[in-house]
């Protein structure tokens, strides 16, 4: 393609790909998750990627491929391993992967927190606690104060409705609390069921509600005790849409409208005033009344890249910069990514050219990881691991995203 055909990017653009500590980061025992993992309710998540140890060999690698800026987070239960007590030695180890990104000119974005809860957070209430907001913004202020000469863009946090969603609907993630009239509703792969371990019943649905108020509330009060610290922070939160459309029958158009309502404004409407920029993360679509039939990937949601682009528009509305922060596809052999990366980047493109103000684009993720409830089976990143031997290696598909990072463009 000749330069004059290329789509390009502003010059300023941010070019990535994305990590969460949990899943990469390895020997992390003191949250919710590992305990559950003891309890054999979601799998081992063990070493992981051992990027604790390696992250210079990993920054390396999305150094070598053209990554202008990397998405990271920070794990809660190192940084403040008991209530009120905060380990200096835990957050000088993230100021050193701070420095690293700036030594090889990678803009670091740190969301400070991804899913995982410190022990005695989680077994106190968690988000469940009224007094859950102060504590979480605590936590926020002081890892801002200690990273601030590294980064000066944060996310609050990650997918708040998956987390709630997951952990008091579906039951599948801790606190495994489940409410049972949403048994026949499949919106996210997010792992196996575990039979008569989950809590059930009217109850969890009420405590969801309370868990997605005290999210919100949580995010607006660490907004501000980061301000406090630093006021030229960016911050923002990384918010999980899901596009839902419908074909042309009235009653699957309401569908649509009142679950993109449910599951992306009701949340950002409470928070979007407390945010400098919003991060999107992206992976599938739901159409009311569809019947074509779309490719897979492997986690089995409809390959749909395009849908990135109504996702941006999506937002929008709330005349707030935005980051792809997340968009991505589980797929071993590497035969689908290439061609999703690039006409996922199109969509972007085609939405920056129609108004919508994105800033970056960051691939999930820079390596195979631990998803979750799912293990260590789905594959989603750039680099191949060899969990065993900890060996990385570059996928074919990540040399056709290098070249749209280093051209600026697709």
């Amino acid at each position: 393609m000749s330069e004059t055909q290329l789509k390009k990017f502003p010059d300023d653009f941010f070019w990535g790909a994305a990590t969460a500590s949990y899943q990469v980061e390895g020997g992390i025992e003191n949250t919710d998750w590992a305990k559950a993992a003891r309890e054999e309710r979601v799998p081992l998540c063990g070493d992981a990627c051992d990027h604790y140890n390696r992250y210079e060999e990993d920054f390396d690698i999305a150094k070598s491929l053209g990554h202008s800026a990397h998405r990271m987070s920070v794990e809660w239960a190192r940084i403040e391993p008991e209530e009120g007590k905060f380990d200096l030695e835990a957050i000088k180890h993230y100021q050193k992967v701070g420095k690293a990104l700036q030594d090889r000119g990678i803009h670091p974005g740190i969301t400070l927190w991804h899913f995982t809860l410190p022990l005695w957070f989680s077994e106190s209430g968690g988000f469940e606690r009224s007094d859950s907001p102060e504590i979480f913004a605590r936590y926020c202020a002081f890892v801002v104060e200690h990273l601030k000469d590294y980064c000066h863009h944060y996310a609050t946090m990650n997918e708040p409705i998956v987390f709630a969603s997951n952990g008091w609907n579906r039951g599948t993630w801790p606190p495994f609390k489940r409410f049972t009239l949403f048994d026949f509703l499949t919106i996210t792969n997010s792992g196996k069921q575990h039979e008569a371990r989950y809590t059930k019943g009217i109850k969890p649905l009420f405590l969801y509600f309370r868990v997605v108020k005290n999210l919100a509330r949580a995010h607006n009060a660490a907004y501000h005790a980061i301000k406090k610290v630093l006021l030229a922070s960016d911050v923002s939160v990384v918010k999980h849409v899901i596009l839902f459309r419908s074909n042309g029958n009235p009653f699957n158009k309401i569908g649509a409208v009142f679950m993109n309502w449910l599951w992306t404004h009701r949340f950002m409407n409470e928070v979007y005033e407390q945010c400098d920029s919003i991060g999107l993360n992206y992976y599938f679509q739901k159409k009311f009344g569809d019947t074509e039939v779309y490719k897979k990937t492997d986690m089995d949601w409809d390959i749909y890249p395009q849908g990135l682009y109504d996702c941006l528009m999506m937002l929008t509305r709330y005349n707030k910069p935005l980051f792809v922060s997340e968009a991505g596809i589980a797929d071993a052999k590497d035969d689908r990514r290439g061609d999703y990366i690039t006409k996922q980047v199109e969509a972007v493109w085609h939405a920056i050219q129609d108004g919508a103000d994105v800033r970056g684009h960051f691939y999930w993720s820079l390596l195979d990881n631990y998803e979750w409830a799912l293990g260590f089976e789905k594959r989603f990143g750039l680099v191949e691991v060899d969990f065993k031997t900890q060996k990385r290696t570059i996928r074919p598909s990540a040399y056709i995203y290098k070249k749209i990072c280093e051209q600026n463009a697709v």
